[in-house]
């Protein structure tokens, strides 16, 4: 009869969100309204699918609340002075929830796999300044680079380097996104797509004593209401971030939880790794007359940056949930913020009014309306700036537009003046400068603006190359600041993690990453 539990318990998971029907358990349940298209880290690039690959797989080393990086499955590491050669030594414990015990050959095989032209995998760019992977032994795993590139360490904390079993993937193909095998806290139980996902406990975890949790629960709203109205009714234990419905339902203009909610819920807030922007297009090529000024006006676009209240845009349309963009790209949260940057833009509408005179438009006379291109989630934000901006003389036409829609036509260079959004794939402010760096033009990469600037381009590369991490921030506030006095974006906010749960829901740890680690939840029925 002993096979026949894991049966039962799949039917007792699947049969409720609720815990009612089983309160001896500790089930963890959440919602996920974007839905999860795959399970198979190697295609894990969207948020809710990095949030269930997170508890299903580990790589060589993961990040801390603090971003700082920590063993996971390699014990230790090194890396030469070159910064060429990275050696990781292995833990011999771990095994893959088929129970075989996981060797560095399996490493080279993953990494392989995600660089492998037929597989296609969204992370194949993480490996692209790599010579070679070698496994010498079982428990040592080496890394030869091309170049050396600081935060590489850090980037293998992303979910795409996750160990997975050869002979699983040759067992299943492409079906290993709904029959996923890793070494993770929580192995797969159950998944009815669109409806409920369930994640068991894995009894065999290599860290000892974790998780507490029995399962994790994981249900499919797409109606953002609907599902905050389960979680206020104790039907789901975690909330992540706000939406417009019911922002001012749950929160103060402060951004404080109002005093009806504050003694059956905990809020927990941590900078963001998410830079919220507005973009130019800086490209003239191919003739195209919206390309051409005022759009390529630098003092247009230092005007728009002064041209509007950040800081009023924050209490009154987002709760003060985020920080004003006052400051760079870089986001508050990172080593290379500038806390005292003597760059960015506040609102100064004597200086807007100045640099319009100066552009050849005063009071805006004369200047043609600019169309900005944006998506119904930011409609209130882009009406405020066009509101701000008309008091100046600035006339601006909102195109709200589908998302998937916005981001081909910002790739394919479509839209001279667009809203973007910049989320860490790692923590270090390279990241986020490598969208100004002229190699990375869209459409192959992130430059979406197409800026180029030789100086930039130079000192990009300076910071890459440079091993020593004071000699990177100095040189990174450098770029910022370069970018800063260019204007080829308008930064809104730097925005904030929101994490709400159930006062009987304790142990939840989370970074600016905004990846939840459920490894320590506890829950006290």
């Amino acid at each position: 009869m002993k096979h026949l539990a894991p049966i039962i318990l799949t039917l007792l998971l699947a049969a409720s969100c609720s815990n009612r029907h089983h309160p001896d358990k500790m089930i963890f349940r959440y919602n996920e309204s974007a839905g999860i298209a795959t399970l198979d880290p190697a295609f894990a690039k969207d948020q809710s699918i990095i949030w269930a690959c997170r508890q299903l797989y580990n790589g060589l080393i993961e990040l801390d609340t603090a971003l700082q990086v920590q063993p996971s499955i390699a014990k230790h590491w090194t890396i030469s002075r070159d910064g060429l050669h990275y050696t990781f030594t292995l833990r011999d414990d771990v095994h893959f929830h088929n129970g075989r015990r996981v060797v560095a050959d399996d490493f080279v095989y993953s990494f392989r796999r995600i660089t492998d032209p037929d597989v296609i995998s969204p992370g194949a760019w993480i490996f692209h300044d790599v010579q070679s992977f070698n496994a010498p032994n079982d428990t040592t795993f080496e890394i030869h680079l091309k170049q050396p590139f600081a935060p590489f360490l850090a980037q293998l904390g992303m979910v795409y380097c996750s160990v997975v079993p050869r002979e699983e993937i040759q067992r299943h193909g492409k079906n290993f996104r709904r029959n996923p095998c890793g070494t993770g806290p929580f192995r797969f139980q159950y998944w009815k797509e669109g409806v409920k996902l369930v994640l068991r406990r894995n009894d065999h975890y290599f860290e000892q004593g974790l998780p507490h949790l029995h399962a994790v629960a994981i249900t499919f709203i797409a109606d953002r209401h609907t599902a905050f109205l389960e979680f206020i009714k104790g039907n789901l234990d975690f909330m992540n971030s706000l939406d417009a419905s019911y922002k001012d339902e749950l929160l103060t203009l402060d951004g404080q939880l109002k005093e009806k909610y504050a003694s059956r819920i905990h809020m927990h807030s941590t900078p963001y790794l998410n830079t919220e922007y507005l973009g130019f297009n800086m490209s003239q090529e191919n003739g195209n007359p919206s390309l051409l000024p005022p759009h390529s006006s630098l003092k247009i676009r230092q005007a728009i940056n002064c041209g509007f209240d950040r800081r009023k845009m924050m209490r009154y349309l987002r709760n003060n949930i985020g920080h004003p963009g006052v400051g760079g790209f870089v986001p508050l949260g990172l080593p290379g913020f500038d806390t005292a940057a003597p760059y960015g833009y506040e609102y100064n509408p004597q200086r807007a009014a100045q640099l319009l005179a100066e552009a050849g438009y005063p009071h805006g006379q004369g200047l043609p309306t600019l169309k900005l291109s944006t998506t119904a989630n930011y409609l209130d934000l882009c009406k405020y700036i066009q509101q701000q901006l008309g008091l100046l003389g600035i006339q601006v036409q909102v195109d709200v537009n589908p998302p998937a829609a916005l981001r081909s036509q910002i790739g394919e260079g479509k839209n001279a003046w667009f809203r973007g959004s910049w989320v860490a794939d790692y923590p270090d402010a390279e990241n986020y400068l490598s969208l100004f760096y002229s190699p990375n033009r869209a459409p192959a990469g992130p430059n979406y603006t197409r800026f180029s600037n030789p100086q930039f381009d130079q000192l990009y590369l300076r910071a890459r190359n440079a091993t020593d991490p004071q000699e990177r921030i100095a040189l990174y506030r450098t770029m910022d600041s370069l970018v800063m006095q260019h204007a080829p974006v308008i930064v809104l906010y730097y925005d904030q993690i929101l994490h709400f749960t159930h006062k009987i829901v304790t142990g939840l740890r989370t970074n600016a990453m905004n990846c939840p680690d459920l490894r320590h939840v506890r829950i006290a029925r």
